[in-house]
């Protein structure tokens, strides 16, 4: 599967060859905004109208549109990696939450 990205909504794309049409999905969020297009450029314009309908949908219902991320997340490990982890950080002069930001930026570079 293939990505597209439109004002910060990241979208999963699939390619049904038998219907010959591109189908996108925004992801990570609880809401549902689906789009398709026949071709890519007809697929990043039906992104970008699914992504401002919805936040103009949200608009009128006076309501702030899910955002699919926060900067935040959990993330459950073993205690034994938790305390290397944490080591690790004190070692570097960093709280551990700064030393996982910077190892997850080296990790998906």
């Amino acid at each position: 599967m293939s990505m597209m990205t439109y004002k910060g909504y990241d979208a999963l794309i699939a390619y049904d060859a038998e219907a010959g049409l591109f189908h996108g999905e925004v992801v990570n969020l609880r809401d549902v905004i689906t789009f398709e297009g026949r071709s890519v450029d007809e697929l990043r314009q039906a992104l970008a109208e699914s992504v401002e309908d919805y936040l103009e949908f949200c608009a009128k219902r006076g309501e702030g549109p899910e955002r699919p991320y926060s900067g935040r997340f959990v993330v459950r490990v073993e205690p034994a990696l938790h305390r290397a982890a944490a080591s690790a950080a004190a070692r570097a002069g960093l709280s551990l939450n700064r030393w996982v930001a910077r190892t997850l930026e080296r990790a998906a570079a």
